[in-house]
């Protein structure tokens, strides 16, 4: 702000040059004798003359250009210079002088930082029959509400949630992402909107919940805190059905899992589905949600991590998130269930453990998978018995490592990991394991030892149990959960989420303590 002064000819160095040639010797010593930042203000002066210099016609010469005040630069270069600053910054440049603040209202500047900013691609020029400014959408709309746009898990006890609060034309929308009909876990996401703000007048932003099948109505947004907000329906009688709770339950129940209870014969799973309905409906809407980041990745990771849609037997398809932690990789709930509710970490694998399958004819066998899953793990609790830091051959490890590429590399006398990853071995089920999907990929790229984490009804008597994790290629990966005789397939989330990237390991990891100490 002291250098737009300095160069409009306001403030406090007003008539600076003057008082320069009457110091006396003194005074100039002194005004030596002051930070470099003068001589930066120095050379930003010299350009601004510069520029004047060649609007002018001027030629080259010897002499230096007479000095030139940004208030002497035409309106419409002052228009580009401004909106090309982040929308932040506006309103202090505004404070500078009339002018600035003449020129700061003129559309075009906003019309820019709206669609840099936040992606608004709209004909904002639409909005001149409305009497809305871009000015206004900015910063009654964006600017106001930019804090809750992101990724967010809602408080809805083990089940949880993915909400995604995006920027849609002049709407910020906030749209609940649900995992495709049991047991399709490739198809697309499905989502539907929860509620939406938008400017309509020049007073203020509108929020309008969206729950229910009868329409917009009146709703409330409150940020709480940092990364935390909340959601309000104020007439939830829009949520209810003529057909009393019946009608809104088979309504539910197609929208949820695409079909009528009757089509469900699974007694254990009807159970579910009902106590699913009766728990998240009493909200009515009316949330809590905490921001949820992507994990950040690393070229050494072993895929790319982000979040996937799983299977787990009769609670259906849930949404997980996988990430890479050293020498681990580990697989969050982002939705969940009465036994292993949202926020747990589902799987654990053991990067430093790769499993050789047997042979498909083997693999028919699980009692043969089974003694290979029990060997790694007896050679990973043997390595745990060890001193800390230390292996058997006495060299030290570090947990926070990434997995080293002997992982990846032959062992001597096999073909090791490195040649499972370019040659895709047959993969198949053993005999009595079960699966929701038989649509599974037929050939993997490697497995490691891994452990999935069980419980009882209410998250009791919770224990880690072991596994194998199957990698089948970019996008897909499963889990065989031994002691349950029972196979999850994982497949990638393909979708792009902006402003859900952590903005530091450390808040990533907080992230995932945070999530999981909520339903310990």
């Amino acid at each position: 702000m002291a250098v737009c002064a300095r160069l409009c000819g306001v403030g406090p160095s007003r008539g600076c040059r003057r008082r320069q040639q009457r110091r006396d010797p003194a005074e100039t010593a002194a005004a030596d004798s002051e930070p470099d930042t003068d001589l930066e203000e120095e050379r930003i002066e010299a350009g601004a003359a510069e520029l004047c210099g060649e609007w002018g016609g001027r030629s080259s010469s010897p002499s230096p250009p007479p000095r030139c005040s940004l208030l002497e630069l035409p309106p419409e270069l002052l228009v580009e210079i401004f909106a090309s600053l982040p929308g932040t910054d506006l309103p202090s440049l505004a404070q500078v002088c009339t002018k600035f603040c003449r020129i700061l209202h003129n559309d075009t500047i906003w019309r820019r930082r709206c669609r840099e900013e936040y992606g608004v691609c709209e004909n904002l020029r639409k909005l001149e029959i409305t009497g809305v400014s871009c000015r206004d959408v900015y910063a009654k709309l964006l600017h106001r509400y930019r804090h809750i746009l992101g990724l967010w898990q809602p408080d809805i006890g083990p089940y949880g949630g993915l909400l995604n609060v995006v920027v849609d034309g002049l709407f910020i929308i906030g749209w609940m992402y649900l995992p495709p009909h049991d047991p399709h876990v490739d198809d697309p996401m499905r989502f539907k909107p929860l509620f939406r703000i938008h400017l309509m007048e020049r007073k203020s932003a509108t929020v309008e919940c969206m729950y229910g099948h009868r329409g917009p109505h009146n709703g409330h947004v409150q940020i709480v805190k940092k990364d935390e907000f909340s959601t309000k329906c104020n007439q939830t009688e829009h949520h209810r059905m003529s057909g009393g709770r019946q009608e809104e339950f088979r309504t539910w129940l197609r929208e949820e899992w695409g079909r009528t209870l009757e089509d469900i014969f699974h007694e254990h799973m009807q159970e579910l589905i009902l106590m699913k309905f009766i728990y998240t409906s009493q909200y009515d809407n009316c949330l809590t949600y905490r921001r949820i980041y992507l994990p950040p990745s690393h070229p050494d990771d072993l895929i790319r991590p982000g979040l996937f849609k799983g299977t787990y037997g009769s609670h259906g398809l849930e949404i997980v998130m996988l990430s890479f932690h050293g020498r681990h990789a580990r697989v969050t709930k982002i939705t969940g269930d009465p036994n292993i509710p949202a926020g747990q970490q589902t799987v654990e694998v053991d990067l430093m453990h790769p499993i050789q399958l047997p042979t498909v004819d083997d693999l028919y066998n699980f009692n043969e998978l089974s003694r290979i899953v029990l060997e790694a793990q007896e050679e990973v609790h043997r390595e745990q018995r060890q001193p800390e830091g230390r292996t058997e051959d006495g060299e030290g490890s570090s947990e926070g490592s990434r997995p080293p590429t002997e992982v990846r590399e032959p062992e001597p006398g096999n073909e090791g990991a490195a040649a499972l990853k370019e040659e895709p071995l047959q993969f198949v089920l053993p005999v009595g394991v079960s699966s929701r999907n038989e649509n599974y990929p037929r050939t993997c790229r490697i497995c490691f030892y891994g452990t999935g984490l069980i419980a009882g009804h209410g998250f009791t008597s919770p224990e880690r149990t072991p596994g194998v994790f199957i990698l089948f290629d970019d996008d897909r990966f499963g889990f065989i959960w031994l002691e349950l005789k029972s196979f999850s397939l994982y497949s990638r989330v393909q979708a792009t989420f902006r402003n859900a990237d952590a903005p530091s390991p450390q808040a990533f990891e907080e992230m995932l303590k945070n999530i999981q100490s909520l339903t310990s």
